[in-house]
């Protein structure tokens, strides 16, 4: 099968023909019909994050089940379904407490060093799955507890998104911040993720939810997204300030989908008293965050999400049910469908910011 494999960090992605082996036990077999195009995976190309090598990137993807291994139950073969990166044992004291999405013995889904790997090259190589699924790829082995089975009539482009972009940023609003109806919300950034976080406030029942960018045309389309307030960061002297200035005091909840310190700096600052910033973006690991302590006196909080805290088994379907009524909006996210040759390209618009989500089709049939 032809995958898109990381080779150095920094670097890009090539296109490699590679083995996939046999399902084995607890594991499923898909044929993948579209995959997104996330920046936590750009980061990664940039050294900014280190991961073994050689790698499958890729992680927001959805297909069809080809082959599932003994001991199988929650797919069969021709089941559609959507991968998460946030594989679970259902038995570590994190799974039990029901906080999945932070379990701490994925190791034991995985294959060991001394089996057959699940990719390999021709000479045996063995090459790595990103977030143990590499989606990036025209097929996936993986554990049967990193998929979720899906209705069929759900276009699989849409679906994919669902698995990582639509997950994280709505989990933010629904599970980690629990925000309440008719308050105050600030998302920074409005990318993929960004926009599903303002989704997120505008079905949950945000009075009033602001989007940051820099970009115009972005800020134009998380206009139809959910927002009702916008600051173009690129014309305001600060930022913070204009936010405080359209909510007389700050907003009480914050979101920053973007991953930088002075982004994740500023949705801290910009809350009201006793406001909740939610840092969902991937800040590099090597920046601490500044914050006055004074402002912590005032109850404000600051707080990580990963994943937007999902049950992805439960939440998933819960979301699309969501697009088939209206309520969240799949197809307006997608900017561009590309085949898997011009991933490169893909991750070069992505990082000049001019798309908000670009998908890999595989299969036009689904």
């Amino acid at each position: 099968m032809r995958a898109a494999v990381l080779r150095e960090q920094p670097g890009e992605l090539f296109i490699e023909d590679l083995r996939v082996d046999q399902p084995g036990e607890g594991e499923v077999l898909i044929d993948v019909a579209a995959a997104g195009l996330c920046h936590s995976d750009l980061h990664f190309m940039q050294a900014k994050f280190k991961t073994r090598l050689p790698s499958v990137l890729g992680h927001e993807s959805a297909g069809v089940v080809r082959e599932v291994g003994t001991g199988v139950r929650h797919v069969q073969p021709g089941d559609h379904v959507v991968c998460c990166t946030s594989v679970f044992c259902g038995e570590c004291h994190s799974c039990l407490a029901g906080h999945p999405y932070l379990c701490t013995d994925t190791d034991r889904l995985g294959r060991a060093r001394t089996h057959t790997p699940r990719l390999s090259r021709d000479d045996g190589t063995s090459v790595d799955q990103f977030a143990r699924l590499g989606g990036f790829a025209e097929q996936m082995l993986v554990s049967e507890r990193a998929v979720v089975r899906i209705p069929d009539d759900i276009p699989l482009d849409r679906a994919a998104l669902v698995g990582c972009a639509v997950l994280t940023g709505t989990g933010a609003v629904f599970r980690t911040a629990q925000i309440e109806p008719g308050s105050s919300v600030a998302v920074i950034g409005a990318g993929g993720i960004g926009l599903a976080a303002i989704q997120g406030a505008r079905i949950a029942g945000a009075g009033t939810v602001i989007a940051v960018d820099v970009t115009g045309d972005k800020l134009e389309t998380a206009q139809t997204f959910g927002a009702t307030q916008t600051v173009n960061a690129r014309e305001v002297d600060d930022v913070v300030g204009a936010v405080r200035e359209l909510t007389d005091g700050g907003v009480e909840y914050s979101f920053e989908a973007i991953g930088s310190k002075p982004t994740a700096e500023q949705a801290f600052r910009m809350l009201a008293p006793r406001g909740t910033a939610t840092i969902i973006g991937m800040v590099p690991s090597n920046q601490p965050l500044e914050i006055r302590g004074m402002d912590l006196l005032a109850g404000r909080r600051l707080q990580g999400s990963i994943m937007g805290s999902n049950r992805f088994r439960i939440d998933i379907p819960r979301l699309l049910e969501m697009y088939r009524d209206g309520r969240l909006l799949l197809d307006e996210l997608i900017s561009g469908r590309i085949e898997l040759d011009a991933i490169n390209d893909g991750y070069d618009a992505l990082d000049q910011g001019t798309v908000t989500r670009s998908v890999i089709v595989f299969d036009d049939g689904n």
